[in-house]
């Protein structure tokens, strides 16, 4: 049975796109928001986010910022303008903390800022913050 979160937008159903060119960081973060009942759709390219975002329609979109080609910062805007993603939680996932990191992503465009490791104790908190 899947452990589901509770607040007005969380549910087994919450559609989550995990937006990382690291391969083991990307499919383990899918595996711990799996185990809380996520449906999650990953993609490893930035220049792939777009297309399944508006095909998948996520609640919460979780993307690295320091990917090849096109960054979380080069994405996070067209995200937010996109229609289909209107209410859609964006959260940076970054390596570096900092107050200079959270600036630069909220300027961006997005509404949260996570540091690498996600501590999967405190994914279901985290997770929970951002969708209410």
């Amino acid at each position: 049975m899947l452990r589901t979160l509770s607040g007005d937008r969380s549910s087994a159903s919450t559609r989550v796109l995990v937006v990382d060119d690291d391969v083991d960081v990307s499919l383990t973060l899918a595996a711990l928001l799996e185990d809380l009942g996520c449906e999650v759709s990953v993609v490893h390219e930035g220049a792939d986010a777009l297309a399944r975002a508006r095909a998948f329609r996520p609640a919460l979109v979780i993307m690295d910022l320091a990917m090849p080609g096109a960054s979380g910062y080069d994405l996070a805007p067209v995200l937010r303008a996109s229609p289909e993603l209107e209410g859609a939680c964006l959260v940076a996932l970054s390596g570096y903390d900092g107050e200079e990191h959270r600036r630069r992503a909220r300027a961006a465009g997005f509404d949260r800022h996570w540091v690498k490791p996600v501590d999967p104790n405190a994914l279901p908190s985290m997770l929970q913050d951002s969708l209410t």
